[in-house]
C-alpha cells in the first residue's frame, strides 16, 4: 500500500507522514529530501541553477538514498555523492534555491524514477508535491495538506530556529509565498491535489487528528 501525502511547504507533511509511518510501521519517504540533496549538490559544485542538462545529468549519476536502522520507519540519513547531508540540506540557502532545481523536468523524471524504486514491493508512506499526481497516481490513500499561510509560517520559523537559524515571519512567510508560486506555476508536475485526493486544512488541527484520520483511511483502504 502506498498513502500519498501532498501538500506545499510547511503545511504539515513531513510531521504527518513520519507519524502515519510510525503508527503503522511502513518506511517513510521523503521526496522532498531528494530535491534538496540535488539541490545541495549543485550549489556545493557552483553548478550554473539555470543550466537544465548539467542539473539532469547530476541527478542521474547521483542517486538519493537513505539509511534506516533495522526496523525503524524513518530515514536515519539522507545520501547524495556519498555523503551524509541530512543536516546540510535543511540550511536556508537550499530552502531558497530548491524550487528552481525542482522545476527543471530531467531532474523531476530522474528522481521519480529513483522513487519508484524505492518504495518497490513495499508499503511506504511517501510525502511530497506530486506523490499522488505524478509519482504514485494509483495510491491507495491520497491526501492534500494545507495550512494558512500564517500558520505555515510559523512552523517553518520554528523550524529554522531549531536548527539555529533566525529569520523573522514576515521573511519566512515572503519566502513559502515565492515558492508556492514557483511550484504552483511550474510546467513539470506543478503542486496540485490529485482529483481523488482527500483536502485537510491542519490549521488548528492537532497532529494527532490529522494522523488518526489518515490512518483510519489507509486501514478501510486494506
Amino acid at each position: 500500500m502506498i498513502i500519498a501525502i501532498d501538500g506545499p511547504a510547511a503545511s504539515g507533511k513531513s510531521t504527518v507522514a513520519k507519524a502515519v509511518a510510525r503508527r503503522l510501521g511502513v518506511r517513510h519517504l521523503d521526496t522532498g529530501a531528494m530535491y534538496r540533496a540535488v539541490a545541495w549538490l549543485a550549489l556545493e559544485g557552483e553548478v550554473p541553477l539555470g543550466d537544465a542538462v548539467v542539473l539532469t545529468a547530476l541527478a542521474e549519476a547521483n542517486p538519493v538514498t537513505f539509511e534506516y536502522e533495522e526496523g525503524e520507519a524513518i530515514a536515519t540519513s539522507v545520501r547524495i555523492a556519498g555523503r551524509d547531508v541530512t543536516a546540510e540540506i535543511r540550511y536556508p540557502v537550499v530552502d531558497a534555491n530548491v524550487s528552481a532545481v525542482a522545476a527543471v523536468p530531467g531532474v523531476r523524471a530522474a528522481l521519480v524514477c529513483q522513487q519508484r524504486i524505492l518504495a518497490e514491493a513495499r508499503d511506504m508512506v511517501a510525502e511530497g508535491r506530486d506523490i499522488g499526481t505524478v509519482v504514485f497516481p494509483s495510491a491507495e490513500v491520497k491526501v492534500f495538506l494545507t495550512a494558512s499561510p500564517e500558520e505555515r509560517a510559523r512552523r517553518r520559523r520554528i523550524d529554522l530556529a531549531n536548527q539555529g537559524h533566525e529569520v523573522g515571519q514576515d521573511e519566512v512567510q515572503q519566502r513559502l509565498e515565492k515558492r508556492d508560486t514557483h511550484d504552483s506555476t511550474r510546467e513539470a508536475s506543478p503542486l496540485e491535489a490529485a482529483a481523488d485526493a482527500e483536502i485537510l486544512d491542519t490549521t488548528g488541527l492537532s497532529v494527532e487528528q490529522v494522523v488518526d484520520e489518515i490512518v483510519r483511511r489507509a486501514e478501510a483502504a486494506r
